[in-house]
């Protein structure tokens, strides 16, 4: 190898070093997950792709120069992962970026310097490529950097033009590095841009010119950008002189890990040298993904991840373990890319836990219905199908849970193909199913019942108002339109405006009443159609309502001012739970009811006491501090770039109301709020604990609620102290006082408990019979516990060293014996062991223990007392 050797953690820093010195600024890597106002990704897959808005100036960059290293991840080809030495879903992109700066003249020259002078590579063995009529990018290779004509390739738009998904694209010029001979086809016509191992691609200079639109409309950018992408594993396989982006130092040390944790070895065989690759392609991904605040659910890029933990840890299978393992290999991960990510480090017990949960539920998964998924191949076999169902593959996944991608994947190692067609016809199916269950609750007025569309959507003006007057649009009583309706009809009731907030975003319905004259309607429930009408759910409790009749609409105004305090006290809990936890947190789900509340949100592990308190403790600094609750609505880009949060899962139109409250929370919401945090009150945590898999639940109270619990607690506190005799303030001391002499009492009964038995003992010794020199006693009381009989047992064994003794009760219908010998008697042959073992065979049970002592149980009460008479016997025959 001509060239020097460097490490990949090396090759990353020379990098951004270099373009540091060119004037570039060095950011750290943008998060995997794309921007909010990103839809066209899913996970960032190219170094470009977190500043798509600085390449159109839709923002303003923070530099015109920039550098990075970006971690990268690609799931398009992920079949071919381990099975191939190119293919792997994360890599790091090394680039350079220009935003209306410098282009083609500065940027060829800095690929080439870098290439050639910084790391070393041979001249004679890199290759140029240009987009077909890009004669200026030529020109440079050809009389600036003096590349030869012939050594210059001209390629098509499938292979220098770049673009991926929406955004800024261009035309582009690679470098090609000749590994050599050996690792080319051996073609006589292989050269730069064969399929073959041997030219291999080290560098994209991206002369971003122009804005795909995602539909291939491509618009001229106003400023010309530069956008260069070099992988940094595929340098590093170069520089390394590997064969492949698994075998580079960093990558190997990960697959060194495994190889130790499974007892499968690199170069083995190539079916093990593919689940080793998958593994630990896999694993980085994972970790990287996780990091970043993704977690495995089962949609979007939370799909993904769970997709490559639960390939990897099919493959674990392969090689023979049977046990969550992907987690032992975190540590190995973080050691070996904390220099670049030094946060891996610090989320690393958060990392292995959710890898080692999600490995811990998969393993249900996979154990339940791997037998099921053997049963159906078996029964397609037998036929002589080469076809395995859409079907077999649908109960799978809908039963068993086996995605459809591991189900293909294992078909295809048993020489077979997945009807994916049927499969997708199914799921289809119960979409369509599902789609229906929902729209006959969601667009109905009432079972059977549909308003229509000519009817107009009502006017929500509770925001502002809590009465308003309105017009009666429809009635449904009994499951039927009704003209009217009169006192005691249970009914719905559609108005043009109301002040009554519907049911949504787990906010509850207002309650109150609707009159007209002396007409009366108490409003239980109120809900909102797909056609945005308010359906007022509620009782006629005098007189009579007609269409078109107006009426007058008013909410209970106690009610909703406690379902305000508890909706904004979410909001505060949302922001703590992101500050102490970390950013992954997202809702997923509440409940918001007067005074109280019901918060689910994302998070894998449990929260430690001193989280909660500190949860508990932002929570009410930002009731204290007063803040003033601002809505407003703003269009839905304008409101993230000022940094609203979006709830996780919820769909926004072109507006959004946002609610911002202080410093402490900023958010999209529909939901009623309070004007002043000040007017939440004490919130208070009841409980806190997981709900499902990844998923954990805050209930808490505020406002009435929470001073109601308080003033109970103090009720009781004054009650307690009462009955004690003492003040609350000296309650504690009292207590400590009164267990203090409660222990002392029962110690004291004990005591004496104690010795009132060892009273009895001597009594039972005085009574005991002389077997040939021994003195053998059995005696009997019921209600002694197993520890009573053995102080019992020792006392006589320890006084008198002649002693054989047998001791029985009954609880509960069970015998307990204990049998002790003195050491006299041991001596002499006689063994509690064997005592206690002849005893209970007697009574249907079984015993054992040491010479000197030893226990055993019966359940034949009536062969007790033969039992007991056979002491004098054993002794006997044991003597003779």
């Amino acid at each position: 190898m001509a060239h020097p050797y460097y490490g990949l953690n090396e090759l990353r820093e020379m990098f951004l070093s270099y373009f540091e010195s060119k004037g570039h600024l060095r950011l750290p890597s943008f998060s995997l997950i794309p921007p909010a106002n990103d839809k066209s990704l899913l996970l960032i897959n190219s170094g470009m792709a977190p500043m798509k808005t600085w390449f159109t100036r839709e923002e303003e960059p923070p530099r015109d120069r920039v550098t990075t290293c970006q971690k990268c991840i690609r799931t398009g080809d992920i079949e071919n992962i381990g099975k191939t030495d190119r293919h792997g879903t994360y890599f790091e992109m090394l680039g350079n970026f220009s935003f209306g700066d410098y282009f083609k003249k500065e940027a060829i020259p800095f690929c080439w310097e870098f290439l050639t002078k910084v790391v070393g590579l041979e001249e004679d063995r890199l290759y140029p490529s240009i987009y077909l009529d890009d004669d200026e990018a030529f020109e440079i290779w050809n009389k600036d950097i003096g590349i030869p004509a012939e050594r210059i390739f001209r390629f098509g738009k499938a292979d220098n033009f770049w673009e991926h998904g929406a955004g800024p694209c261009g035309p582009c010029s690679e470098v090609y590095y000749d590994r050599g001979a050996e690792h080319g086809c051996g073609k006589p016509d292989c050269t730069v841009g064969c399929d073959c191992d041997r030219y291999i691609e080290v560098w994209n200079n991206v002369f971003s010119q122009f804005n795909n639109d995602g539909q291939d409309n491509y618009t001229e950018l106003k400023q010309k950008n530069i956008d260069t992408g070099m992988g940094l594993e595929r340098l590093a396989c170069v520089v390394q002189n590997v064969n492949s982006l698994f075998d580079v130092d960093t990558v190997m040390n990960v697959t060194h890990k495994v190889s130790e944790i499974t007892g499968a070895h690199y170069g083995e065989s190539h079916k093990t040298d593919v689940s080793l690759r998958v593994i630990t392609d896999h694993i980085r991904s994972s970790v990287m993904m996780i990091c970043d605040g993704i977690l495995p659910s089962n949609e979007g890029r939370g799909y993904v991840l769970r997709r490559l933990l639960r390939r990897a840890a099919r493959h674990g299978k392969l090689l023979g373990v049977n046990r969550p393992f992907l987690h032992e290999v975190v540590d190995t991960v973080v050691r070996e890319n904390e220099c670049a990510y030094p946060d891996l480090r610090e989320k690393q017990a958060y990392i292995t836990k959710v890898i080692r949960t999600e490995e811990e539920n998969f393993a249900k998964t996979i154990d339940g219905g791997m037998k099921i998924y053997n049963e159906l191949l078996s029964a397609h076999k037998e036929k002589g199908e080469t076809v395995f169902s859409g079907a077999d593959a649908f109960k799978l996944y809908d039963t068993y849970g086996f995605p459809i991608d591991l189900t293909a994947e294992m078909v295809d190692e048993a020489g077979m193909q997945v009807d994916r067609a049927g499969f997708d016809q199914l799921m289809e199916e119960q979409r369509v199913r599902a789609r229906k269950a929902r729209e006959a609750l969601g667009d109905l007025g009432w079972a059977g019942i549909e308003f229509g569309s000519d009817m107009p959507a009502t006017e929500f003006v509770g925001y502002d108002r809590t009465e308003a007057q309105g017009k009666i649009l429809a009635i449904v009583a009994d499951e039927e339109l009704r003209d009217e309706v009169s006192a005691g009809a249970e009914a719905i009731l559609v108005l043009d405006q109301t002040p009554f907030y519907a049911e949504m975003g787990g906010q509850v319905a207002d309650h109150g009443v609707i009159t007209a004259g002396e007409a009366r309607f108490e409003v239980s429930n109120v809900q909102k159609n797909k056609g945005g009408k308010f359906m007022h759910y509620g009782k006629v409790i005098s007189g009579q309502f007609q269409v078109g009749a107006s009426v007058s609409a008013a909410i209970d105004v106690d009610r909703r001012k406690a379902i305000m305090r508890a909706h904004s006290a979410t909001h505060l809990l949302d922001a703590a739970l992101k500050k102490v936890l970390g950013d992954h947190v997202h809702q997923a789900g509440s409940l918001v009811e007067p005074d109280r509340l019901r918060f689910d949100f994302t998070h894998f592990e449990g929260i430690t006491p001193q989280q909660m308190g500190e949860i508990d403790r932002l929570v009410n600094d930002a009731v204290l501090e007063g803040y003033t609750v601002v809505t407003e609505v703003l269009p839905i880009e304008e409101a993230k770039k000022k940094g609203a949060i979006a709830m996780f899962g919820e769909k926004y139109g072109e507006t959004v109301r946002v609610v911002e409250m202080g410093d402490s929370s900023m958010e999209f919401c529909g939901g009623t709020h309070v004007e002043n945090t000040a007017k939440i009150g004490p919130f208070r945590i009841r409980s806190e604990g997981s709900v499902a898999s990844g998923v954990r639940r805050i209930e808490a109270t505020v406002g009435r609620v929470s001073l109601d619990v308080m003033n109970r607690n103090q009720e009781l506190l004054f009650h307690a102290a009462q009955m004690l005799k003492t003040t609350p303030g000296e309650l504690v001391g009292k207590v400590e006082q009164q267990v203090a002499e409660l222990k002392a009492t029962r110690l004291a009964l004990e005591k004496f408990k104690a010795e009132a038995s060892l009273g009895e003992a001597r009594q039972f010794l005085m009574s005991a019979k002389d077997v040939c020199g021994l003195k053998v006693l059995t005696a009997h009381r019921d209600g002694m516990d197993a520890n009573s009989l053995r102080q019992m047992g020792d006392f006589l064994r320890d006084k008198e060293p002649t002693v054989v003794a047998v001791l029985s009760s009954v609880n509960d219908g069970k015998i307990t014996f204990l049998a002790v010998c003195g050491k006299d008697a041991v001596s002499k042959g006689i063994k509690a062991g064997e005592l206690v073992k002849n005893v209970c065979a007697i009574c249907g049970g079984k015993g054992g223990g040491k010479p000197d002592s030893a226990m055993g149980g019966g359940s034949d009460l009536l062969k007790l007392d033969d039992a007991l008479a056979s002491v004098d016997d054993f002794v006997a025959e044991k003597l003779k």
